[in-house]
């Protein structure tokens, strides 16, 4: 299997490829480098492409959902990507196999979602809500193949996208681009340009502005840029006030914590309350250790998995952020069952881990891994919204007539880095397009512009 450079003018295989294994070890992919002289060039046609009509591009965007979820694109089916995404990023297969449905259901909105995000003032008299360049440049990740509905969103708006994959991933981009050539997108609207982290770096120097995944380096690197956005750890976490959570507030956090493998920004990795830290801990720890431990490929599958040597070097980073934490999971793994677990030909899977803090600002509260791994900290209204600051979401879980759920979710409403708040159970938030992720999209993209004709100014 080959994955190509996605250039203005065409697909091209390169001489400098990067052998992509599966997480067993094995070849799964040679995936073609652009280095950096290369990503000038293709941003270079990218400028030059023929303008497309809005109306044109939408409704490529709508078919493309389509084909994303039901095509097969250079040879490739549905089941074949969503195996192939399994093999390389360890994420569990269900994980690509729901996106091909999501991909189709987000398009199909995209026209109605950009125009809930315009402000109200800036599409009448005297004001326009344009973009502000021409080509966005997209440094992608590989922990979700959800993570390319930002960029489909530029399209929409109006940016030609160039995007460099996740080293592991470069499957999800180069079939969404490849199912809008097919639904009609001028080829120079949407590139994929694979590369190392030179060329990473050319294509963010190279584009108007840029969307960057990344860990602290990014950003501490593109952080302080007006041009650059940078979406980082989520660090999402949650509140439970009151009496012991139920069943139902039980299996609710599980899921926050565990959905698609506990791979995304938006999982919980953070549990904070009122009443019995440990007694809260041991219940997650118990429901956590319950998921299946079974291949990335099986249509069952809960956990992601990682190659021996890089499940082996996680434990060890969760090992040496303890401080005096407890991981109350451990008791549930003995023999076969010990975290992480061997599995097939070299790789292991990731099992949930859960930690006991003693403190509401214990240092492993800012930690996020790849995979279901939560810390249970005391919290105390006095302790108020510090603790909770940094964070993608915060849900607020709490008994009926609790006296300071109401004052906490003001302050949280009121803290600029909590930036969605979540009262009670909201079941999968993070795929409703019309909640703000990190701040809406547009905000950054597009800028209201000035704009009067002379006829206006005889109105005024």
């Amino acid at each position: 299997m080959s994955v190509p450079v996605l250039r203005a003018t065409g697909e091209h295989p390169s001489r400098e490829v990067a052998r992509l294994l599966s997480v067993d070890g094995e070849p799964l992919a040679e995936v073609s480098q652009a280095p950096a002289l290369l990503v000038r060039r293709a941003l270079d046609e990218m400028r030059r492409a023929p303008a497309q009509p809005t109306a044109e591009r939408l409704a490529a965007l709508r078919k493309a959902g389509e084909l994303f979820g039901t095509a097969t694109l250079a040879g490739e089916s549905p089941q074949a990507y969503a195996r192939s995404h399994a093999l390389a990023t360890g994420t569990p297969i269900g994980v690509a196999e729901r996106a091909l449905g999501r991909y189709a259901a987000f398009t199909a909105g995209l026209e109605a979602l950009v125009a809930a995000e315009r402000p109200a003032g800036a599409g009448g008299r005297g004001a326009r809500w344009v973009p502000r360049g021409t080509v966005l440049g997209v440094i992608a990740p590989s922990n979700h193949p959800g993570v390319h509905i930002s960029w489909l969103q530029a399209l929409a708006l109006g940016y030609r996208v160039a995007v460099r994959p996740g080293a592991r991933d470069p499957f999800t981009p180069a079939r969404l681009i490849r199912a809008l050539r097919a639904a009609g997108l001028e080829p120079g609207w949407a590139t994929l340009l694979p590369g190392s982290h030179a060329a990473a770096d050319a294509l963010v120097a190279a584009s108007d502005l840029a969307i960057v995944y990344g860990g602290p380096d990014a950003e501490e690197r593109y952080g302080g840029s007006r041009r650059v956005l940078v979406r980082g750890p989520g660090r999402t976490k949650a509140v439970v006030l009151g009496g012991d959570p139920g069943p139902a507030a039980l299996d609710h956090l599980v899921r926050e914590i565990a959905g698609d493998g506990g791979v995304r920004c938006t999982n919980t990795t953070s549990v904070f309350t009122d009443r019995d830290h440990r007694r809260l801990a041991e219940a997650l720890a118990a429901r956590l250790a319950a998921l299946p431990a079974l291949p990335v490929t099986d249509p069952r599958a809960a956990l992601p998995a990682r190659a021996a040597d890089e499940a082996a070097a996680l434990r060890r980073a969760l090992d040496g952020r303890l401080a005096g934490a407890v991981d109350v999971s451990a008791a549930h793994y003995t023999g076969e069952d010990r975290h992480p677990r061997a599995y097939g030909h070299g790789h292991c899977l990731l099992r949930p881990a859960v930690l006991l803090c003693d403190r509401p600002d214990h240092p492993g509260l800012g930690v996020e891994l790849p995979f279901p791994c939560v810390w249970v900290a005391p919290w105390t209204p006095g302790h108020g919204v510090a603790p909770l600051r940094d964070s993608l979401a915060l849900t607020v879980l709490a008994e009926p007539g609790h006296p300071y759920a109401a004052e906490l979710v003001r302050q949280a409403l009121a803290e600029p880095s909590v930036r969605t708040v979540l009262e009670g159970a909201v079941e999968e938030w993070w795929l409703d397009p019309g909640i703000p992720h990190d701040g809406q999209l547009g905000q950054f993209l597009m800028e209201a512009r000035g704009h009067m004709t002379g006829d206006d100014s005889h109105d005024a």
